[in-house]
């Protein structure tokens, strides 16, 4: 069978929760704010679709750069020049 090419491929271990966790966030964990400047991880939450950074993205630490409607914009120190991506704040965690 040919392998798959979707955005999810091969994550079976890191987008899943352990059964204690499963279900969606605390609603709480939408309403955090990040002044600009701030320190972030990159912590996928496979319960959220929305606003959801490709999987390459997970555990890194960046730098908050500012707001794009309601996700932020997160700088990150990768390769040479760096990435810019915007990211929905359930999937970020302060540093």
């Amino acid at each position: 069978m040919k392998s798959s090419k979707g955005i999810r491929k091969r994550t079976r271990n890191i987008l899943s929760k352990s059964p204690r966790h499963r279900g969606l966030p605390p609603v709480t964990h939408s309403f955090v704010k990040y002044e600009v400047g701030e320190k972030a991880a990159v912590v996928i939450n496979p319960s959220v679709h929305r606003g959801q950074p490709h999987v390459r993205f997970q555990g890194h630490t960046g730098t908050v750069k500012g707001m794009q409607g309601k996700a932020y914009v997160l700088h990150l120190n990768i390769g040479k020049h760096g990435k810019d991506i915007i990211i929905g704040p359930e999937h970020l965690k302060r540093q």
